[in-house]
């Protein structure tokens, strides 16, 4: 049954006047706790998704109006160039198990009153993928000289560590997720999902998106999984499977990072383009998958860490799909970068989960010297920048990091972990004020709302 904290009077009233839910198969949702929503869902991918999209329909609705302002906008295309694209390009090559689960999320939208069709809720699971990876690749293709490559956004701060690193010697991994405020502050699920076939998950999420979308989860297999995307990268294959369903396939079906590596690679889009971050906390190893298009990456180790903070490593990939600038210290990445290096070098043997949980509130700028939150800093607050993020965002633009995840090798054999919604440093962000502060953001006025910092949550699988 749904699951829902109701004072005597309105239980009454909703027993009373509220048609019974139909039935969920075991699925239900929490109550709000410190800023996130917990989600159990479980059975065929049809029964999954209608749970997904009755239990998370006003949920849905809300960010599908946050992308429906903020693609057009960020993009230069109308929604019905991103609905063709969705029918065209990226639903056909959706595997039949996701397509069925995205299906059943609109039946159970459908049920819910809420009219949200197919083509939409595709558009929730790749958006990402959209731009500027498939609105590049079409420019390009349809021969339009005036268009200019569009900025990759800079998501996320993370590292995995093992070995001498860690103060147990098994791996301890972290993520913080960067992303704009609007979408970010909505960026707050937190889903159980058992499967039919393959292995239990326990991720983050956004409403109505069957992966992570920003990549941190564990399954049952031991294994935990997050990414940060490779900036300035620009190449996308139209014939190739979506990133959305490579990485939900992966965190499904992957109990190795060999494994987890083939299944991201099969029928690789180039969207999304990220640098994974893996543990097996089974085989105490960790890696690192660099996934271009064409340049393809795996690092792996039982002793040491890798981080990610949007910077590419391969030089075949630096100079052919992207156009970093790798010789610029003062850009955020390699800023970041040189943090995280130092974080490491400076906590060997004793890194924990506390440890984690703490460096991902870190406001050390290595340019300046000091702490002083900005798009330099691990926790990142783009929105307190004269610099801004350019070109992605500019100055004094609303984005940073959102939220922030961190587990360890006992927990992740628990299936559990830890979790903090805003900014882990604690700073709040106040829209209102924001937008009085500078007007040029008020074409998000009707989007844009307040990012609360909260604490350290623990979750767990429902047992």
């Amino acid at each position: 049954m749904l699951r829902a904290a109701l004072s005597p009077i309105l239980l009454c009233f909703s027993l009373a006047f509220a048609a019974p839910p139909p039935d969920l198969n075991g699925a239900f949702r929490n109550a709000e706790k410190n800023g996130w929503i917990f989600v159990h869902l479980q059975g065929r991918p049809a029964q999954i998704g209608f749970a997904h999209g009755y239990l998370l329909a006003p949920e849905i609705q809300d960010l599908l109006h946050v992308e429906k302002v903020s693609l057009p906008h960020d993009s230069g295309k109308d929604w019905a160039f991103f609905r063709d694209a969705a029918k065209t390009v990226f639903l056909p090559r959706v595997e039949p198990q996701y397509r069925e689960e995205l299906q059943g999320i609109v039946d159970g939208l459908h049920a819910h009153g809420v009219d949200i069709d197919l083509l939409d809720v595709v558009l929730l699971n790749a958006w990402e993928e959209l731009t500027p990876y498939y609105t590049d690749w079409y420019d390009r293709h349809h021969a339009l000289v005036s268009a200019t490559p569009r900025p990759t956004p800079e998501h996320c701060s993370a590292f995995v560590a093992t070995g001498s690193y860690t103060r147990d010697g098994r791996p301890v991994i972290a993520h913080n997720n960067w992303t704009d405020y609007a979408s970010g502050s909505r960026w707050n699920i937190i889903f159980d999902i058992v499967p039919a076939a393959g292995h239990r998950m326990l991720m983050d999420g956004e409403p109505g998106v069957i992966d992570s979308a920003d990549d941190f989860g564990i399954n049952d297999a031991g294994l935990a999984i997050t990414e940060t995307t490779i900036g300035h990268f620009s190449a996308f294959d139209p014939a190739g499977i979506p990133e959305f369903d490579r990485a939900r396939k992966a965190m499904q079906f992957a109990t190795n990072i060999d494994e987890f590596t083939a299944i991201m690679k099969e029928g690789n889009n180039g969207g999304y383009a990220n640098t994974w971050l893996v543990a097996d906390v089974r085989g105490n190893e960790i890696g690192r998958l660099e996934l271009g298009l064409k340049y393809v990456t795996l690092e792996r180790t039982k002793d040491g860490y890798f981080a990610g903070s949007n910077f590419p490593i391969n030089p075949g990939l630096i100079k052919e799909e992207t156009t970093f600038p790798v010789n610029d210290p003062t850009r955020s990445e390699n800023a970041r970068h040189a943090r995280w290096d130092q974080l490491m070098a400076e906590n060997k043997g004793r890194i924990d989960l506390a440890t984690a949980q703490r460096f991902l509130g870190d406001h050390y700028d290595v340019i300046d010297k000091a702490d002083e939150p900005s798009e330099r800093t691990l926790c990142g607050h783009i929105d307190l920048s004269a610099r801004g993020a350019k070109p992605w965002q500019p100055a004094y633009g609303p984005a940073g990091a959102v939220q922030n995840k961190a587990t360890d090798a006992a927990m992740i054999l628990n299936m559990s972990l830890t979790a903090a919604m805003g900014h882990a440093c604690g700073l709040d962000f106040h829209a209102a004020q924001h937008e009085s502060d500078h007007p040029q953001f008020a074409w998000q006025k009707d989007i844009l709302r307040d990012l609360t910092s909260h604490p350290w949550t623990t979750f767990t699988i429902a047992r």
